[in-house]
């Protein structure tokens, strides 16, 4: 297949001419911060940092971090950098108590974030004759404005489907005939399924590739939805906070995600230490915007354990590749594309009067996530009746699903009953097989 770009000069820019343009970019970036975030100005004068320090990337190690309970703190306009007149869009994401994460958006920041969504769709082959399924969730979520928007840039017949009503998506695809699919991987091997339950073979669809992030996914995962779609599948990767998807993508070669270097410089240090690592290290991944107008964030710590790596691509791309991150240092869980930490659902146990004695285990069943909540009963408690345990875990169950915005399944159980750890307690049992 013949290559495409969507920006050619930028995404096969020479690795010195790329340094130059983030330096000048960087410099300009610390200044508009400085000037517009006190609160990371006040970061600044704590390192005792002025905007002067700062000449080019080779300064960017001196600058503060900022983490999610930055984020969190300063919620909703702490971090704002721009006049609220200038803002045309919010996105958001959940925060780790219940306090969300909201990113704040002008023209100018749709306009570069669809152009890297536009940048993904082209390096999977995407022209102006496809027809692009976005069945990413729509609203607050990212994802579906976000390949929205890109596929509108590259010219697209746009199928804004957003996520869930399988059955329509299945007559939508069919009928119009759709090319390229864009959702999360778990959604697209649901699909699969599901046409193989209609009587369709994968030869059936016009689909051609599939754009699939939101989620970890294995390899083998990926050869699955190929073989059950008859597509290519490829990774996408993203963050609300430094805009959403496409801050890097996967191209033809399939072995890792280009960083749109232009827009976002990656770093990737010691998650304990904070310490920046040399490229081909494994370690906790870095971004610093720096063509954000509304909300660029400097050295904002992902929590992203992965590897960086400047080898050559076949491609002809020269933006430097992300592996796919290969777990967290924090303790959040991404379940069917939603971010949890067991901290909100402790928020919500103390609230609704219950012991903090719990335990959550997540799986995956015919490529969906599943969520189990198991709480301590305290004695009192313990002598209810079934039906009055029944009722009191459906009551949990829903205040769950309104802090995370998705729904577990609750059981109550009696007390002593989940086990004790000395040292920090084990909340979580990951049993999907999320690598390989």
């Amino acid at each position: 297949m013949e290559q495409r770009y969507y920006q050619k000069d930028i995404e096969t820019m020479p690795y010195e001419q790329m340094r130059a343009l983030q330096s000048e970019r960087l410099v300009k970036q610390v200044k508009h911060v400085w000037d517009n975030v006190p609160y990371y100005r006040s970061l600044m004068e704590k390192k005792g940092i002025t905007p002067e320090d700062i000449k080019g990337v080779e300064d960017l190690h001196k600058l503060p971090f900022l983490t999610k309970d930055d984020l969190r703190d300063q919620y909703p306009y702490g971090l704002l950098a721009k006049d609220l007149k200038d803002c045309v869009r919010i996105q958001s994401t959940s925060g780790t108590t219940g306090r969300r994460v909201v990113a704040f958006y002008t023209q100018h920041d749709i306009d570069l974030w669809e152009d890297c969504c536009a940048r993904a769709i082209t390096a999977v082959g995407g022209t102006n004759e496809d027809v692009c399924h976005v069945a990413y969730g729509y609203g607050l979520f990212t994802g579906g404005p976000g390949l929205n928007g890109g596929s509108h840039k590259v010219g697209c017949l746009t199928l804004p489907m957003s996520s869930g009503n399988t059955e329509r998506h299945i007559q939508f695809m069919m009928d119009l005939k759709s090319t390229i699919l864009c959702c999360t991987p778990s959604y697209a091997a649901y699909i699969g399924e599901a046409l193989k339950e209609r009587g369709y073979k994968p030869e059936d669809n016009s689909l051609k590739a599939g754009i699939f992030g939101a989620e970890p996914w294995t390899e083998a995962m990926r050869q699955d939805i190929q073989k059950s779609l008859g597509i290519k599948a490829y990774d996408i990767y993203g963050l609300t906070e430094t805009s959403g998807p496409g801050v890097a993508f996967e191209c033809q070669e399939q072995s890792g995600m280009h960083i749109c270097e232009d827009h976002f410089i990656a770093e990737i240090i010691d998650p304990d230490t904070g310490e920046v690592l040399p490229e081909g290290s494994k370690g906790e991944l870095v971004f610093t915007s720096i063509t954000k107008e509304a909300f660029p964030l400097l050295r904002y710590r992902t929590r992203d354990i992965c590897v960086l790596s400047r080898k050559k691509c076949s491609c002809g791309r020269t933006l430097i590749k992300m592996s796919k991150p290969m777990g967290r240092s924090d303790d959040m869980l991404i379940i069917r594309g939603v971010n949890v930490f067991p901290s909100q659902i402790e928020t919500v146990l103390l609230k609704e009067g219950y012991t903090p004695n719990y335990f959550i285990e997540v799986d995956r069943v015919n490529n969906t996530d599943t969520l189990d909540v198991y709480v301590e009963l305290s004695p009192e408690m313990f002598s209810d009746t079934v039906k009055e345990i029944a009722k009191a875990e459906k009551k949990l169950a829903d205040a769950i699903r309104l802090m995370l915005g998705i729904a577990p399944v609750v059981h109550l159980v009696a007390p002593k009953t989940i086990t004790r750890s000395e040292g920090k307690a084990v909340r979580v049992k990951d049993k999907r097989k999320l690598h390989d």
